[in-house]
């Protein structure tokens, strides 16, 4: 037996002593027999590990000695390795490493899969990553870095295209398990691709494996066979057998998998799938019951009601299954969507019998039977959630009970007696229910029927639990004055006589629309509501609905008892009143300087202000322009709150305030547009501030405030501009109704041009954002104005002036007037000054119209009308075949070009429905109904010439714009023409995801259309409208010149030349991070190739670019080789522990070196033979300087690290004072136990110096038999 030994925290705390001295165990009185006692034995210090074949007593000791401490534990997290070699490194600067792309890509793999990644270069530069983490993390993670930091090779492996779907799996899983397994991307072709190649890529190791389970799964389904049978349908029920049990059997027996079409599916082919002598065994076995049947059945054919056949067919087909399994008969039911009744039973002749009385007898299983119950007694008879029916249906299941709405009736349905005993059960509940239950209805206004529900209805709920009744409120959409109240007699009346109570008082009540400005809404409303609240608690009888925010209306809506709505009314236009007067504002303009001086220290002297006046004062923000203080209050308060501010700026500073009289409705034009005018005035002079009174006050006083200079001067320029104003500009005010304001300005703008221009006035008439819609303005000189207005006054009164006049159409045109709603009579009278136009009514023959209206518009529309009359007796009727598939290409988008022509020329265009392309051709030869022929209509022949009805445009209107019409459709009806492309040049004119084209074919408004790759066609097709195609054509062949030119320019630019170079100056071409290589690149615009590791010749660099160009740059790179030729390499000899202040931190010192001296430096690896040896690498001459460099810097940094040795030499070393305990302790007798295995036998104890008992880490050892047991590696 084999133990370990194990010391444990208990075993060395109780056994301390055996390290201790002999004083101590003498001290204790204790002999040494005593004391050998007290030593443990090595079984209790050491238990072992259990044995298998141990006793089951020592199995069970020493099991719980272990057990019972440790517990199994399972980790979560793995960690596995990958290894990249160098040829195979997708990024192969070895400068690089731990920084540049590669470990970004690192980074980006471990925040996309959650695992950690470790990298670390092995001595052949291939690339070790320790990934860790979870199982399926690390799994990504590998997938990852194989597809990212791997070069990617690929493979395809053909297998036949059946095999696919299994590669593929159920979802696509065995697809990705795959790809994770083998690291590696597998492209599957699409069903539609006839190709049976798969597209591997990833590693060459992975894409081994990829191809193996490919081609093991491929094998695996090439032993599996498919075979299809035609069977007759009628058949089927043999070989399934009842409840499929013979299909069952067969494929037991066979192994093979058989799928038989299910009845409702038309179908006879089965088919068998399985192993390949599977299938043919099954295949026999279903062909030999196949021919037996066929011998052996006969069929009968009987008349069974078509309510009977789903009785025969029973619940998912179960009657006829065990008809088929009680009588070997199959019985054939006929379609549910046939008419016809006859039912085939199909078997052996002394079957058919015993199959035609169990047909019979199913179909009379079940009977059908009604019971009469008013519709509205149907609900109360279901019962709520349908308890009460489910009473009944409980007792009898098989019973089908159907309740129509509307119908006095109940239908039942199910086996003969149970139907005979719920019809019974529901007699006497419709008896009852007609004893105790009485309905009414009442007729209510829709109007008043949500009120009736009440909010959540909360009305209606508490009268239906009051009364014990249902009340039935029709919806808003039916639009009914019916409600139905159903219940006990005496709740029924009561019901009734509240709910026309509710009503009569309803139609008492009042609605009143109050308008308040929306913007005091939310302030009357409070905060959640409390302000309203208050209202509402002081009206309760009365309902108050603010709108919506969105709606921007001004209506508050009050509903209620009359009195209480007035009251209510009241008091809330009390409290809009006092918002108002609490809502004046009011700005002051302080210079910016003093706002300070206004606010005061801490706040006080605002807050002063704030207090005294009940005012709310708000200062602009210290980084704003602006000099404005707002005030915010009462009218009275604010003027009060505004003298003690300015009080204050004048206190500070030499403000002088002055008042110019100017007449009000000059007040505009000074300030200008947007105060352009007042602005400039107060600019310049000085910053003063001109406030002009508010607008519509009437005040003439303008007041300027500033500086004493320069409030006089701004006084001058305001009267002066005043002055200006009043000589040249002259206003007049008119009002004339909306509706003539069209006929004032006339068809574009002519009436009121002949006014401006015999008068020389400006007349501006109100826009559709003006409030005062009848306001028209005359602005000019007094007397232009003055001769404008006159002339207007005389327009108006003329319009003023109404007639009524008749005219005669005809009533075959009255149609096309009142058509669409009176869509052309409602523009007559926008265009005419709102004259009223009317028709006689529909169905009188008269021909009489009146128009009345003032009199000029009467005639101006009477004119018109007579246009549009001569317009319809000349119209003409055209039809233009343009082929269907160019209409939607006419039309445009959204109809638009076809809208255009209909504006343009005046007609009216209908398009031709479209053509089905699925609908079935005309039958040429004459139908045939019960066997002859319809001789009663002969039909004409077809003309093959003339037009289809789907190309025929029909063009309504006068004859010649019906014409000009019909040349502007045959104008857009799209040409192709074809341009000669060289077939190379295709790709590069679609451009990537077909930008290229799509760009050309919004540009030059076509469709350009490239032949199929596979065609090989130089011909590009180009269609569109006419005038279109010049330009684009121009517009293709540019570009195809482009492309010459840079298919020219490719060619000069891919020459190629290559240098040899010995590969010991490559690192040195390409300087640090690519520097020296890169800059050649750039300065020649060439790329230069490096050899890779895997190629033959490592000496030859290739250089691709233009000729010369690429003659230059392989110049430059034997200029350097040159250079690096005569350079020399010296060994010198420095003393290593100056070697790390030499090099500085990260290699900081030795940098600056070699950059100054440009030199190469070399210091020795560790493990080095000679750990001084320098190598210094350069021009002679700069070599030489370097060294002495060096020298003289080992020199100076030698003597410190002498003098730092010394230091250290004279330090004690940590850790003296342990030692020095140790020794007062004496010598250890070591830790002792008794019964050790060394004791017992021949063996010896441990020889602790020996390195075969105990060896060091990574020593070879010889293997020898132990008293410890087997090793258990």
């Amino acid at each position: 037996m084999s133990s370990v030994a194990v010391l444990t925290q208990e075993s060395f705390n109780e056994h301390r002593s055996g390290l201790r001295t002999e004083k101590g165990a003498a001290g204790a009185g204790l002999n040494a027999g005593e004391e050998e006692e007290a030593l443990p034995t090595y079984k209790d210090a050491f238990p072992p590990l259990p044995e298998k074949a141990a006793s089951p007593e020592g199995t069970q000791e020493t099991a719980n000695a272990w057990t019972s401490k440790i517990r199994p534990l399972k980790s979560s997290v793995i960690t596995q390795v990958f290894h990249v070699p160098l040829e195979e490194r997708k990024y192969k600067d070895l400068n690089q490493f731990g920084e540049g792309d590669q470990a970004k890509v690192c980074v980006d793999i471990m925040h996309k899969t959650g695992a950690h990644l470790e990298l670390s270069l092995a001595k052949d530069q291939g690339l070790s990553i320790m990934v860790s983490g979870k199982l399926d993390a690390v799994m990504k993670a590998r997938k990852e870095i194989v597809s990212r930091l791997q070069t990617q090779a690929s493979a395809t492996v053909a297998i036949p295209k059946e095999h696919h779907r299994f590669v593929i799996g159920k979802n696509g899983e065995k697809l990705q398990e795959l790809e994770l397994k083998t690291a590696t991307k597998i492209q599957i072709p699409r069903p539609d691709d006839t190709s049976n190649q798969i597209k591997i890529s990833g590693t060459k190791e992975g894409l081994e494996k990829a191809k193996h389970e490919i081609l093991l799964i491929s094998a695996e389904q090439d032993k599996r066979a498919v075979e299809r049978v035609n069977i007759d349908k009628v058949y089927h029920p043999f070989l399934t057998g009842p409840f499929n049990k013979l299909v069952g059997e067969m494929m037991q027996e066979t192994g093979a998998r058989i799928n038989v079409p299910p009845p409702s599916v038309n179908k006879t082919e089965i088919v068998i799938t399985g192993e390949k002598e599977q299938v043919a065994l099954a295949v026999t076995l279903i062909k030999k019951v196949y021919e037996e049947k066929k011998k052996s059945t006969t069929t009968i054919a009987v008349e069974v009601k078509k309510s009977q056949h789903k009785y025969v067919i029973g619940p998912k087909g179960n009657t006829l299954q065990e008809i088929l399994e009680k009588t070997g008969v199959s019985v054939e039911i006929p379609p549910s969507d046939s008419s016809s009744e006859t039912v085939i039973l199909r078997g052996e002749p002394d079957r058919l019998g015993q199959a035609l009385t169990e047909v019979y007898a199913k179909a009379n299983s079940y009977t059908i039977s009604s019971v009469s119950a008013p519709s509205w007694l149907h609900r109360f008879i279901i019962g709520k959630k349908g308890q009460n029916l489910a009473k009944i249906t409980q007792q009898m299941p098989k019973v089908h009970i159907e309740f129509t709405e509307g119908e006095d009736r109940i239908t039942l349905e199910g086996p003969t007696k149970d139907v005979q005993m719920v019809q019974g059960q529901i007699e006497i509940i419709v008896t009852d229910l007609v004893n105790r239950m009485d309905f009414t209805e009442i007729s209510v206004d829709p109007k008043f029927h949500r009120h009736l529900i009440g909010k959540g209805g909360v009305n209606i709920n508490r009268i239906k639990e009051l009364h014990k009744v249902t009340v039935r409120i029709p919806p808003d959409n039916e639009k009914s004055t019916v409600i139905r109240i159903e219940g006990d007699p005496q709740g029924v009346q009561e019901a009734k006589k509240e709910l026309l109570e509710l009503t009569t008082r309803m139609e008492n009540e009042r609605t009143k629309d109050l308008i308040i400005e929306q913007r005091f809404h939310r302030a009357i409303i409070g905060q959640k509501g409390e302000n309203i609240k208050e209202v509402r608690d002081k009206f309760p009888e009365v309902i108050i609905n603010f709108p919506d925010p969105a709606q921007k209306s001004d209506i508050v809506q009050l509903r209620g008892p009359r009195n209480e709505v007035e009251k209510c009314a009241k008091f809330m236009q009390k409290i809009v009143a006092e918002m108002v007067e609490n809502g004046f504002c009011l700005s002051v303009p302080i210079f910016k300087q003093f706002h300070r001086n206004i606010i005061g220290k801490g706040g006080s002297n605002i807050k002063k202000i704030r207090e005294e006046t009940s005012t709310k004062i708000d200062l602009p923000a210290e980084n704003s322009n602006s000099e404005m203080i707002v005030i915010t209050g009462k009218k009275a308060n604010c003027e009060v709150a505004r003298t003690r501010i300015l009080a204050i700026q004048k206190e500070l500073a030499n403000i002088t305030e002055m008042e110019v009289s100017i007449p009000s409705k000059l007040h505009n034009s000074l300030i200008g547009s947007k105060g352009r005018f007042v602005r400039s005035i107060m600019e310049e002079c000085g910053g003063v501030h001109i406030h002009f009174p508010t607008e519509g006050s009437g005040i003439d006083k303008v007041t300027i405030r500033g500086p004493a200079e320069e409030v006089e001067k701004a006084k001058q320029q305001l009267l002066a501009l005043a002055e200006e104003k009043q000589t040249k500009n002259h206003t007049a005010e008119l009002r004339a109704k909306p509706e003539y304001h069209k006929f004032l300005i006339g068809k574009g703008g002519g009436n009121i041009r002949k006014v401006r221009d015999s008068t020389g006035a400006r007349i501006i008439f109100p826009t559709a954002e003006d409030k005062d819609q009848e306001l028209i303005i005359v602005v000019g000189t007094e007397e232009a104005v003055r001769d404008a207005q006159k002339e207007l006054e005389e327009l108006i009164k003329g319009l003023d002036n109404v007639v009524e006049d008749n005219m005669i159409v005809d009533p075959k045109h009255h149609r096309y007037f009142v058509a669409r709603r009176g869509q052309v009579l409602r523009d007559l009278a926008d265009e005419y000054g709102g004259v009223m136009v009317s028709f006689p009514r529909t169905g009188t023959q008269s021909d009489k119209v009146t128009l009345k209206g003032a009199k000029e518009c009467v005639e101006a529309a009477k004119k018109r009308m007579l246009e549009i009359i001569e317009d319809l007796d000349a119209q003409v009727i055209i039809e233009c075949v343009i082929t269907q598939k160019f209409h939607r290409s006419i039309m445009g988008p959204k109809g638009s070009r076809i809208q255009q022509i209909t504006r343009d020329h005046n007609v009216q265009i209908k398009f031709p429905e479209r053509e089905d392309p699925q609908a079935a051709p005309p039958a040429e030869a004459p139908i045939q109904e019960n066997g002859e022929t319809d001789a009663g209509e002969v039909k004409e022949p077809v003309d093959p010439s003339a037009p289809k009805k789907c190309d025929v445009i029909v063009i309504s209107g006068r004859k010649e714009r019906c014409e000009a019409a019909v040349e502007a459709l045959k104008a857009l009806v799209p040409v192709t023409i074809e341009v000669e492309v060289p077939f190379d040049l295709h790709r590069y004119i679609i451009g990537q995801k077909g930008s290229g084209i799509r760009k050309m074919m919004d540009e030059f408004e076509v469709n350009i259309q490239v032949p199929a790759p596979e065609q090989q066609s130089d011909k590009i097709s180009i269609s569109g409208l006419a005038n279109h195609l010049d330009r684009a054509k121009e517009g293709l062949l540019e570009r195809v010149k482009e492309l010459q030119a840079d298919q020219e320019d490719r060619a000069l630019r891919s020459f190629k030349l290559t240098i040899t170079v010995d590969p010991k100056y490559h690192p040195k071409i390409i300087g640090r991070k690519g520097a020296i290589i890169t800059t050649i690149r750039t300065e020649h615009d060439v790329n230069i190739q490096f050899p890779e590791k895997s190629d033959e010749n490592q000496d030859q660099i290739t250089i691709t670019g233009y000729e010369h160009k690429a003659i230059a740059a392989r110049d430059a790179i034997q200029a350097l080789v040159d250079e690096l030729e005569e350079m020399i390499s010296e060994d010198i000899t420095l003393d290593s522990r100056v070697h790390a202040r030499i090099i500085g931190a990260r290699g900081k010192g030795i940098r600056k070196i070699m950059d100054e001296f440009k030199v190469d430096l070399r210091f020795p690896q560790s493990g080095a033979p000679d750990p001084n040896l320098v190598t210094v690498i350069g021009r002679p001459e700069l070599v030489d300087e370097a060294i002495d460099h060096l020298l003289n810097l080992e020199e100076e940094y030698i003597s410190d690290a002498v003098e730092n040795e010394t230091k250290m030499s004279y330090t004690r070393p940590h850790g003296g004072s342990a030692a020095g305990m140790d020794e007062q302790r004496g010598p250890s007798k070591g830790f002792v136990v008794r019964e050790a295995p060394w004791t017992t036998g021949n063996e010896k104890a441990p020889d602790m110096s020996s390195s075969e008992d105990f060896p060091s880490f990574g020593a070879p050892v010889a293997t020898k038999s132990s008293p410890w047991g087997p090793k258990r590696f």
